[in-house]
This record gives structure tokens, C-alpha cells and sequence, in this order.
């Protein structure tokens, strides 16, 4: 879930995430309509998980009590890139210390692995060619500051667009599949 200036910061609610005096928590919810609910219900299948600590931390103190709305999410495995946590109550909670972990993970048998949140974390695995898809939510506004997706050290990277659909609030759900290298050339050539 992101603006069109490319904040994610705490857009389900007003205390999910305030740090560096961010107020605007909350930002997703005016954009709900059934268009969107029935995609989130496609994009909430059971799945194993790849989390910061930061969003797992969120995630961990929610989930387990909400699960009627995401099913699987306590059944499925919790990856969690951290150096200063190790363990958790939240049950099936797997920690990881290192890019190398988590790209043994990666080329590893099992179930596809989805990020949610995790901003840090996807700019890792952005910058070192880690990402095979994404599934973005862009909603029609901007906050000027606040945490972003694509703020540092992305690679030139190309994508194909897979599925999309504009929501009757305004919101673009696309899919993005990595598809290779950048390819330039010359307008009108």
C-alpha cells in the first residue's frame, strides 16, 4: 500500500506507526469498496511470510487475535529479518540475521515467500535483485513525508505488469513481475 509520492508508513492506523512525528496513520481506510476487499481476499491466500522486525513487531501484537480476517496468517511461517530480536510467542516465528539467510531461503524448496510491509527489508531486497514480484496498492494521494518503498539503493531494474485493476475509490492494484534488464532507445526512432 502506497501514495502516489511513495509513502507505506502506517496505513492502517493512526498509532501504527508514528515515528518521525508521522500523523497520518490511517491513510488507507477512506479507500475502501468491494472491488478492493475481494482482491485483498485473493492476495490473503495462506502463504509463508518474509518480515522487517519493525512490521513483524506490528504484525505480531495484531494478528493472532484477528486472524478471522486474514486466514492462515498464524498457521503460515513468520520469517523475521532481525539482528536484535530472536525469539516470539506468535507461533511458527523464524529469525533471520543476514542477506544470506534470507537468499538461502530463497533458492530453498517451499512455499513463495510474501513481504508485507517491511519497507526496510524490501529496499534490501530490491538493491540486491531479490524481489520477483510485486502487488501494489497506489492510492490517489500524497503525504509529503513519511516512510517510502523506493527510497534507497534500487537497481535499474524492468517489470511486466500482470494483472491490474482501478478501484471505484481510485485505487491501482497492479502486479508487477520482474522481467529482466532495463531497455532503452529513442522516441520515434
Amino acid at each position: 500500500m502506497i501514495t502516489l509520492d511513495g509513502v507505506m508508513q502506517a496505513p492502517g492506523g493512526p498509532e501504527e506507526d508514528t515515528s518521525g512525528g508521522f500523523n497520518y496513520g490511517g491513510w488507507v481506510a477512506p479507500y475502501a469498496d468491494e472491488i478492493f476487499g475481494k482482491v485483498l481476499a485473493k492476495q490473503l491466500k495462506p502463504a509463508d511470510y518474509l518480515l522487517g522486525r519493525k512490521t513483524f513487531e506490528i504484525f505480531a501484537s495484531y494478528w493472532p487475535e484477528h486472524a478471522d480476517f486474514w486466514p492462515g496468517i498464524n498457521d503460515g511461517t513468520k520469517y523475521v529479518m532481525s539482528t536484535t530480536m530472536k525469539t516470539s510467542d506468535w507461533k511458527n516465528s523464524v529469525f533471520l540475521e543476514s542477506l544470506a539467510d534470507i537468499e538461502k531461503l530463497k533458492s530453498s524448496e517451499g512455499a513463495d515467500l510474501q513481504v508485507h510491509g517491511s519497507g526496510e527489508l524490501i529496499q534490501l531486497l530490491l538493491k540486491h535483485d531479490l524481489v520477483d514480484e510485486l502487488w501494489l496498492k497506489i492510492y490517489p494521494l500524497t503525504l509529503g513525508k513519511g516512510k517510502k518503498l523506493f527510497d534507497n539503493g534500487m537497481i535499474p531494474a524492468a517489470f511486466t505488469v500482470t494483472e491490474s485493476v482501478v478501484t471505484p475509490s481510485g485505487v491501482i492494484i497492479a502486479n508487477y513481475k520482474r522481467s529482466g534488464e532495463v531497455r532503452t532507445g529513442t522516441v520515434g526512432a
